[in-house]
């Protein structure tokens, strides 16, 4: 009965600082660096991003939209509007969508590449500036899918990719 006395003595307080350090200690990674004085900036107009590729998927343009306006709305604290004296003008299109082969196997095509690419133009109104950049993506498929089917399986993977790029770009000065 000593030893088991002794033992548990020694345990608590080990257990105590352990769970000490552990809760007291916290590590936090984000990537969440959004460089916007809400002081100064308060409103956003989000014009419709077309599609001027010369291969076009009737998908993509409304879903990029969609994606886009609740990512901004979600992530920043500025106020959607329709008027032409907001903060910050967001236009765009769909600059490129485009399918290459990337391997090749004795003689068929192994895996194609569909390429994404999206013209941003952004507009400070406060600061009469206008940023004007170039988002583009690769993704790869295997070559025995058609190109619809391609699409239907990496559309969310497509969608987020330029998405991210484009908010990154915009607010976390990437």
């Amino acid at each position: 009965m000593f030893k088991s006395k002794k033992y548990t003595f020694y345990l608590l307080p080990f257990a105590l600082c352990i769970f000490v350090m552990l809760t007291a200690c916290s590590v936090a990674y984000t990537l969440k660096d959004i460089s916007i004085d809400y002081n100064k900036y308060k409103t956003i107009k989000i014009n419709f991003i077309d599609n001027k590729a010369p291969l076009i998927n009737t998908q993509l343009a409304p879903k990029l939209n969609e994606k886009l306006q609740q990512k901004i709305v979600s992530q920043t604290k500025l106020n959607r509007t329709t008027n032409d004296d907001a903060h910050y003008q967001l236009s765009g299109f769909i600059s490129t969508y485009n399918i290459s082969t990337t391997a090749i196997s004795s003689t068929q095509a192994a895996t194609n590449r569909l390429t994404v690419g999206v013209h941003m133009i952004v507009k400070n109104t406060l600061e009469n500036k206008t940023d004007e950049f170039d988002v583009s993506r690769n993704f790869d498929f295997s070559a025995n899918k058609s190109i619809d089917e391609a699409y239907v399986q990496l559309q969310d993977e497509i969608v987020r990719n330029l998405i991210d790029e484009i908010f990154n770009h915009i607010f976390s000065n990437w």
